[in-house]
């Protein structure tokens, strides 16, 4: 049987996406609600992100404070130190976890859906959001585990390539903060920085609370209000991301001990609400976010043996989050690997992908899409995206019908009017 008829074939032998019931509301207080109930286990998965709390946030000269107060929060409350709290979140067969990423932070739950047991969880998330500890002990072990984490990550080639990119994709904006972490920047942060940032982006009216399990929409509203009570009903700071300016391409090379170069190109691309998502989406798979089908893994692995493995991706954001493609080669065939590399997204770029191509590309992406969200923990991460970023209530099954619809003109015609290969930013760690 030919590569032809078995695209086909796999398709039919792929998971389909169900419709999923979204229930969604916003309270009194601004505080927006996505509800998916599931009752064939009795499990409650909630999680509760505040838009604005995120990284980008973080003050000027003071790195991570975002994280800090994120990872401070199940470190203990007024009532409960640490070790206490912890002792009680697992006598109740309760998890609680919290972080923050670029955008936001969140507070996730995870209970047993019978009364008395979820009760005890939302009363701990209840505390541990609206009273944390903040102890000066907890958060010296995370501050110098922090500095420590630097330190390591500073003698990997990657790690550095990756900062190197996002200086310069984001020179001058919040998305950039991640590549000005340092010792000193770690050790600036005070707990008096954490309890501002705490105070002043931890509100009702900024917050989105997703959950899926063994709850209906009267419980789910009860569980909201228990979870929030306490909270201020707004959030007194700025959580506004300013719009990326556009910049001419830059180069840095940085020497590094070792036989390998890691490579990086790329530009600040695209938006989680952006009019060419689709396009860009099915583009950079077929070009390098495929795996072994990609161009790229075909060229620079099969073809040229530069490396094991090269990969494109895309970092969708409020505003233009970035485009990128990476791989490691030995140091002598830098030259030559970045030149194919670019050789093959220019050609890309001028012809567009073939009609096998863009089936393969449709086969895979809408094929395993429903496994983006076969469990309620994905799920969830799902409805807070959705939430987040004020996507339509119906995304989750709109996203592989859109993917369907392209056409080869289409991906050719976006990627021609958003990508200038010759505007794509270079960095190249361990140059001879």
């Amino acid at each position: 049987m030919t590569a032809k008829f078995l695209i086909p074939l796999m398709l039919l032998l792929l998971p389909t996406a169900q419709a999923i019931d979204i229930q969604r509301w916003t309270t009194a207080e601004g505080t927006q609600v996505l509800l998916v109930a599931r009752h064939d286990n009795p499990i409650v998965d909630m999680e509760i992100s505040f838009k604005g709390a995120g990284s980008v946030f973080n003050p000027d000269n003071k790195n991570q404070v975002a994280e800090f107060t994120a990872a401070l929060l199940t470190g203990g409350t007024r009532k409960l130190d640490e070790e206490a709290f912890n002792e009680k979140t697992n006598d109740a067969a309760v998890n609680i976890a919290a972080a923050a990423d670029q955008e936001s932070a969140s507070v996730s739950l995870r209970s047993l859906s019978k009364p008395h047991h979820l009760k005890q969880a939302v009363t701990l998330l209840n505390q541990a959001l609206t009273a944390p500890r903040f102890a000066p002990e907890v958060f010296r072990r995370r501050q110098n585990q922090a500095i420590t984490a630097l330190q390591q990550m500073e003698t990997m080639p990657g790690f550095n390539a990756g900062r190197a990119f996002t200086r310069l994709a984001y020179p001058h904006h919040p998305y950039g903060s991640s590549a000005k972490v340092s010792i000193t920047g770690l050790k600036n942060v005070t707990l008096d920085d954490i309890r501002a940032f705490h105070r002043t982006r931890y509100g009702k009216d900024n917050a989105v609370v997703a959950i899926v399990g063994d709850v209906g929409r009267r419980q789910a509203e009860k569980l909201v209000r228990e979870a929030l009570k306490g909270l201020p009903e707004q959030a007194a700071a700025e959580r506004r991301v300013p719009p990326v300016a556009q910049q001419t391409a830059g180069r840095t090379e940085i020497p590094f001990a070792g036989e390998q170069a890691h490579v990086i190109l790329g530009m600040p691309l695209i938006t989680r609400k952006d009019p060419d998502y689709y396009a860009l989406v099915a583009g950079n798979y077929i070009l390098g976010g495929g795996g072994f089908d990609s161009r790229l893994m075909q060229q620079l692995r099969d073809r040229k043996g530069y490396t094991y493995g090269v990969h494109s991706s895309l970092e969708p954001a409020a505003e233009a989050g970035a485009f990128s493609i990476s791989f490691s080669t030995q140091k002598q065939n830098t030259r030559a690997a970045l030149a194919d590399t670019q050789a093959v997204v220019e050609q890309f770029i001028a012809e567009g992908p073939t009609e096998d191509e863009l089936r393969q590309a449709k086969a895979n992406i809408i094929g395993s899409f429903p496994l983006r969200f076969d469990s309620n923990a994905k799920l969830l991460g799902y409805l807070t995206l959705i939430g987040e970023y004020d996507l339509p209530d119906d995304y989750l099954e709109a996203y592989p019908k859109a993917v369907e619809k392209l056409t080869v003109e289409q991906i050719k015609e976006v990627w021609q009017r958003r990508v200038d290969p010759k505007n794509l930013h270079i960095v190249v760690v361990g140059a001879e």
